[in-house]
């Protein structure tokens, strides 16, 4: 399929515009870079406790803080946006006693937020193995004929429910909608426990020296990307070819982390994920004009490298605009619609196709013309120096003839 043919597009004869606007986003990234002490670091770099805790209803992000601060605990507390439910995302930094984290900041937020147990059983708390041992003696009591695995299927089926209902269960009435569960289970139930305003959705725990190793391997795991293609493209290109490359690719990344530092957002191991896939993007759209390039030059030999380029550009532009205008589609749906685990994964897919698009014509490209306009200028001859002047006015004088001597009887001597 091709979209566009026969194009003429000057597109290096714009490439000023494009040029400044990756200074200007390079440099505004770089300050917040060093403004903020470097990018903004998820749990999976830095090491600590993330716990994902939904409530019935959200209270203020100030009171979640000052309920932990008032425990003792270092936590960051940030809403997740783009939730219909009320989840707010709790990263603490504990040096010690990481595993216990959990634990603290439930036992902080139920203190604050929590309804009193009154000696029953949180049923927003409990897994399914805790929540049948629970009930099986009071089932009994009641006379409510249930065997091991029915009691195991229908507590099975309880926690089921409240996983579909964001991890939290609002009113125990809503629970005879369960299968299972009959009018006297649910006397049963509501006797034993109770349903809690809060719940923790997730926990994830990583240690400060396992975070530290994870960030050393991303950041060789990006470099060594672009020192092997690098190599790669010097060998089946010219050296140049791939410096330009690499170049280009360099800048997209480092356009994307100022991005990511400019809009606050976290850099985790699915975001490393994405930059390693923006390399290897932005390095294919970058190659494809090159090769263009390269085969123009052995048919127009005679012809300038600037107009050239425009020319292998509007070539491939049907191909450049259906690939990354595709992935970009791509792109969009998951970072508009892929939720909060997947935002900084797409995030960073949308600016590095962007960026790196641009980058191969108006980034990649300008280095090969500034290498060949500096190789020329080197190639060219000097100018001739101006001739010497005479060393004096006699020798500088033609000489004139002399005339004919004169024969004494009137004739013409020969001249010999």
């Amino acid at each position: 399929m091709e979209l566009f043919r026969n194009t003429n597009f000057d597109f290096l004869g714009k490439k000023w515009p494009f040029i400044i606007l990756s200074l200007i986003l390079t440099a505004a990234g770089l300050v917040s870079l060093a403004f903020k002490g470097g990018p903004r670091y998820g749990i999976d770099f830095k090491g600590g406790a993330l716990v994902t805790v939904t409530f019935s209803q959200r209270p203020p992000v100030d009171r979640v803080r000052a309920a932990l601060a008032a425990h003792g605990l270092n936590a960051d507390v940030q809403e997740v946006q783009g939730k219909n439910d009320d989840i707010i995302g709790i990263d603490v930094r504990e040096d010690k006693a990481l595993q216990a984290a959990r634990q603290n900041i439930v036992d902080s937020l139920t203190a604050a937020f929590g309804q009193p147990a009154n000696g029953k059983y949180n049923i927003n708390a409990s897994g399914a193995a805790a929540l049948a041992d629970r009930l099986r003696i009071p089932l009994q009591a009641a006379s409510v004929s249930m065997n091991d695995q029915q009691l195991t299927t229908l507590a099975a089926s309880i926690i089921d429910y409240r996983n579909q209902h964001s991890g939290l269960i609002h009113n125990l009435d809503d629970l005879r909608s369960v299968p299972g569960v009959t009018s006297q289970a649910l006397n049963v139930i509501k006797q034993q426990t109770y349903a809690d305003s809060l719940a923790v959705v997730k926990t994830e725990v990583v240690g400060a020296k396992i975070g530290g190793e994870l960030q050393r391997k991303a950041i060789f795991a990006v470099l060594y990307a672009l020192g092997g293609m690098l190599v790669y493209i010097a060998f089946r290109f010219e050296w140049i070819y791939g410096a330009a490359a690499v170049i280009a690719v360099f800048h997209d990344t480092i356009i994307t982390i100022g991005l990511f530092s400019l809009f606050n957002k976290e850099i985790s191991l699915t975001v490393v994920a994405a930059l390693l896939t923006l390399v290897g993007y932005s390095m294919n759209d970058t190659i494809v004009t090159f090769d263009r390039v390269r085969e123009n030059l052995k048919i127009m030999r005679r012809e300038a490298l600037e107009p050239l380029i425009n020319l292998s550009v509007n070539q491939t532009l049907s191909r450049t605009v259906l690939t990354s205008g595709l992935t970009l589609l791509t792109a969009l749906a998951l970072f508009l619609f892929g939720g909060q685990v997947l935002n900084g994964f797409a995030f960073a897919l949308v600016c590095g196709i962007v960026v790196g698009t641009y980058s191969s014509v108006f980034v990649a490209s300008p280095i090969l013309i500034f290498w060949h306009n500096f190789l020329e200028g080197r190639k060219s001859p000097s100018a001739a120096p101006p001739p010497s002047a005479p060393k004096d006015r006699a020798a500088a004088a033609p000489k004139t003839p002399k005339a004919p001597k004169q024969n004494v009887r009137g004739g013409t001597a020969k001249v010999k």
